[in-house]
């Protein structure tokens, strides 16, 4: 279990089934990234890192090409001000590299957040906290493994 991606150990601790997904080699776009793992990109779970504050962070949880409703989650979570986090400072707060990325793993709890639309579809990809590989699970399975996981409607109504 030593060679596995973190986020690999953390489903195989809680005894949530999946897959882990190689890619060739580097990934460029979203659309790569989901035709390379035979998935739309709406199967693509993407986990983006807010500054609320001063080592203050919260995650959420997006399908593939949704954009995030800044004054939805300005309004969830009761701030006039926040910001996307910084690539050192996605670092620091997960230990993830940008790409690769999830809600498991992290060394400190944060709120994590998810739009509606990631448990849409059956399948559904994450990162794996390594850079060019994923976890392909169940979306059902990715809501059970996350503790205190809020899911609202944060995406742009288009």
């Amino acid at each position: 279990m030593p060679d596995m991606p973190p986020v690999a150990r953390a489903f195989s601790n809680l005894g949530i089934p999946y897959r882990i997904f190689h890619h060739a080699g580097p990934v460029d776009s979203l659309e790569q990234a989901a035709s390379e793992r035979g998935q739309s990109a709406g199967q693509v779970v993407r986990s983006i890192l807010f500054r609320l504050g001063e080592g203050n962070f919260a995650m959420v949880l997006m399908a593939g090409p949704h954009q995030i409703s800044w004054p939805a989650l300005r309004a969830y979570l009761g701030q006039s001000r926040l910001t996307m986090a910084s690539e050192d400072e996605v670092l620091a707060a997960t230990r993830y590299r940008v790409g690769a990325v999830s809600p498991l793993g992290l060394p400190n709890p944060m709120r994590i957040l998810a739009d509606e639309s990631v448990f849409a579809p059956d399948e559904i990809s994450i990162g794996s906290g390594e850079r060019g590989i994923a976890i392909i699970l169940k979306s059902i399975d990715l809501r059970k493994s996350i503790k205190n996981l809020k899911i609202g409607q944060f995406a742009e109504l288009k």
